[in-house]
Formats: structure tokens, C-alpha cells, sequence
């Protein structure tokens, strides 16, 4: 429980507390570690996006359910956390690579988005009456032959990462990284390693019928999400 002096800290504002916190920022980052894992892994000719979409009943269709979505040509996110708020985020963020062609008649540069989006995220943390989202975001493409992979935070935090993890399984799935990643593997070695660090994450409770993949090649830089076939084929060679 929280000292007295500090409860007029803990509403629905988001203020500084005397210990230099924002606690409206804190919850929302507990939101995303709530929220189903989703890894990304930059490989040397490309990028990889997978989630664990998580079916929570048998009744529900699993196609409704969307974790990774394409943004433009060459850019495709992941999310973890409260799916509303990923959704407007998703909207806010092709509305800006539309902006960016009619103005520029060019595609966006991928950290050039990433930006934008953590500068409108950053924004909701400095004023009264409104909420952080509470979803955290997998940013990946393809900018003049360079692969990128971003990581946005509830506090509009960026950071580029070589691979990475967001929702409830990070710690398990950076741990898989850091002892495995290479940055010279091809995406067909980075998805059973993004596969893996899934597995371990969900403490073995790995289901391929509710994993999603989305790969960008560095060659043919156009985001594309895996036919189920495709994923099966993975998930089939796939020994934890």
C-alpha cells in the first residue's frame, strides 16, 4: 500500500510524485507486460515479427484476433498490451506515411515513424484528463537497404534493438536472445530463434496454431504476414 502523501499522485492525472515518478505511466507499462509476447529479430537480409496470439476459448475465431500489422509497403508492426490502444496507434501511424508520400512523394524512413508515434505517445504524458496508451509496439522495416527494428514504450520511449521482446514472456524471450542471437543469420534461422525464445517464454505452452509471423526482406522491402501454411512449415521443423 502507498504512503498517504503520495495518493493524490495516484489518480486519474499524470503528475509527478515527490519521488519523481508518474505513476499513470507506470500502470501503463503493466498493461504491456500483461499482455501476450510478441519477439522481434533482425537478421542480415531481412527483419521478423512473431506473436503468440493467445485463443482464450475455443469459440473464438483466431483470424480475428490481430497482433501484427502492415503500416505501409515497407513497415509492419507488432503489439502487445491493450489491443484498442494499438489499433488507434496503428491508424495514427498510417495516416502519417500517407501525409509523407502526398507531401514528399516518398515513402517514410522507418525511424522517421517511429518517432512520430513515441512523440504522440509522449504527448498524452504530460497532460491532465487523459491516459498513456497501454501498449507497447514492434516497429520493423526496410530504409534505403537498411533493416531497422524499433521498440516504442508507453512513456514514448524509442530505442532500436538487433532483437528484442514486448508483453508478459520479455525476460524469458531476451534471455533466449542474448545467449543466441547472431546478427549473421537469415531470417529462415532468426524465425526458429524467435520460435524458441516464444516456447520459452510461455513456459512450454506453445501452440503454432496461435503463432503469427511477419517478415521484410532486405531485397524485396515489402512487409508481408505468413500464410498459415508457411508458419506451419516453421512451427512443424520447430525442437525445443
Amino acid at each position: 500500500m502507498q504512503p498517504q502523501y503520495q495518493m493524490g499522485y495516484d489518480r486519474a492525472i499524470t503528475v509527478f510524485s515527490p519521488d519523481g515518478r508518474l505513476y499513470q505511466v507506470e500502470y501503463a507499462r503493466e498493461a504491456v507486460k500483461r499482455g501476450t509476447t510478441a519477439v522481434g529479430i533482425k537478421a542480415k537480409d531481412g527483419v521478423v515479427l512473431i506473436v503468440d496470439k493467445r485463443v482464450s476459448s475455443k469459440l473464438l475465431e483466431a483470424s480475428s484476433i490481430e497482433k501484427i500489422f502492415k503500416i505501409d509497403e515497407h513497415i509492419g508492426v507488432a503489439s502487445s498490451g491493450l489491443v484498442g490502444d494499438a489499433r488507434a496507434l496503428v491508424d495514427r501511424a498510417r495516416i502519417e506515411c500517407q501525409i509523407n508520400r502526398v507531401s514528399y512523394d516518398e515513402p517514410i524512413e522507418v525511424e522517421a515513424l517511429a518517432k512520430k508515434l513515441c512523440d504522440h505517445m509522449q504527448s498524452l504524458t504530460q497532460y491532465g484528463g487523459i491516459r498513456p496508451y497501454g501498449t507497447a509496439l514492434l516497429i520493423a522495416g526496410v530504409s534505403d537497404g537498411e533493416v531497422r527494428l524499433f521498440e516504442t514504450d508507453p512513456s514514448g520511449t524509442l530505442l532500436e534493438y538487433k532483437a528484442t521482446g514486448i508483453g508478459i514472456g520479455r525476460p524469458a524471450a531476451m534471455k533466449v536472445f542474448e545467449e543466441e542471437y547472431n546478427p549473421e543469420a537469415a531470417i529462415r534461422d532468426a524465425i526458429p530463434l524467435g520460435l524458441k525464445a516464444l516456447h520459452s517464454a510461455t513456459e512450454g505452452k506453445f501452440d503454432g496454431d496461435q503463432v503469427e509471423i511477419g517478415v521484410i526482406e532486405r531485397n524485396n522491402p515489402v512487409f508481408r504476414k505468413m500464410s498459415r501454411q508457411e508458419v506451419a512449415t516453421f512451427v512443424e521443423q520447430f525442437k525445443p
